[in-house]
């Protein structure tokens, strides 16, 4: 296994995690910071998915640090685009599918990235609704492809949460073996129901415009929505159905406009890097470092997110302070302190509370 792709192993305990963090931060993180970048800024790119419970990390994170955070959210896809097309580049990148970053930015603009959260696609509705009625009498892929019912998804070109959805429903057709039902599922998602980012979707299902949206379970549950609970075996929460996802795949746009990528089914993993530009990269290194703890870590399961236990690290040139943090949070055990308990549900059953 090459050097760029394996697992870094971690010793280091909790009081070092907090020396390196205080380094990096002190006087508003200039160390090594890049010349010309202002002393208070911190920018940060989260896929939109991500945008409410890292928003609710940079809230603890910011005070007493001397940093402003500049939170920006788009379709990871999207987001990265900004990074290879545009050369606008965070100090932290945090994405909703581990693998564009080895796919889109390594090696020219990241040398590392960290997996720390996982998830599941499900079939997000607005409890109480008359889909909510149907879905406890019909198989939900029977009321997603009705005529009538107004199906929404995200853009497969800037967020992974749209090209997932085409991946359920051809993984869909294959389980229930139904020919044809990935297409009547996707003729239900018309273009005129397809956003930028799945996180838009949530105020048009809960105001009724849309019966059902195509979402991650965190999302849904931290805005209050009901869900269908899909098979593992083609919700792509699950690492043993790997094979299985991976018979399902789309072409979505690739590192510049113009270009395309195959991307096949595989487990929903979230990550983050810092870039290798990035203006402020101290900054950036805390606070991956501090997203990266025990505390952290609990503050985004508090927001929904399904955080890993432990944070897997893959690449080179790791900052310190990231090294710190993840072997903080093996020696602690993340999943003890605010992390998201896992749901259960019978697979293609309508879960009633969020």
């Amino acid at each position: 296994m090459s050097s760029l792709h394996r697992r870094i192993h971690l010793t280091r305990g909790p009081s070092y995690i907090l020396a390196v963090l205080l380094a990096a931060v002190a006087c508003g993180g200039r160390v090594g910071d890049r010349e010309g970048a202002r002393d208070d800024e911190l920018d940060v790119f989260t896929a939109g998915s991500l945008a409410r419970p890292v928003r609710a990390a940079l809230d603890s994170f910011a005070p007493g640090t001397g940093v402003t955070p500049r939170q920006e959210t788009a379709g990871s896809v999207e987001l990265a685009r900004r990074i290879t097309e545009l050369h606008r580049i965070p100090d932290l990148l945090a994405v909703a599918d581990a693998e564009l970053i080895p796919e889109l930015l390594l090696p020219a603009h990241a040398a590392w990235y960290a997996v720390f959260a996982h998830d599941r696609l499900v079939l997000a509705y607005r409890p109480g609704s008359a889909v909510a009625a149907r879905l406890a009498r019909e198989p939900w892929y029977v009321v997603a492809s009705a005529p009538e019912v107004e199906v929404g998804r995200s853009d497969p070109d800037l967020d992974p949460a749209g090209y997932r959805a085409l991946l359920v429903m051809q993984l869909a057709e294959r389980h229930y073996a139904r020919p044809g039902l990935a297409e009547r599922l996707r003729a239900r998602a018309p273009r005129r129901n397809v956003r930028p980012k799945s996180a838009d979707l949530v105020a048009l299902v809960q105001a009724g415009e849309l019966d059902l949206a195509w979402l991650y379970a965190s999302v849904a549950r931290a805005n209050g929505l009901a869900v269908v609970a899909l098979p593992p075996a083609i919700d792509l929460g699950s690492p043993a159905d790997s094979a299985g996802y991976a018979m399902a795949s789309v072409r979505i746009a690739g590192r510049t406009r113009g270009d395309t990528i195959v991307v096949r089914g595989r487990p929903i993993r979230f990550a983050l890097t810092v870039p290798l530009d990035a203006p402020h990269p101290e900054r950036g290194a805390a606070l991956a470092a501090f997203l990266l703890s025990p505390h952290g870590l609990a503050l985004l399961a508090r927001e929904g997110l399904e955080v890993s236990d432990v944070p897997m690290v893959v690449g080179t040139g790791v900052p310190s302070a990231v090294t710190a943090a993840v072997a903080g949070a093996a020696g602690h055990g993340a999943a003890g302190h605010g992390a998201a308990e896992s749901r259960t549900a019978r697979p293609g059953a309508a879960e009633d509370t969020p």
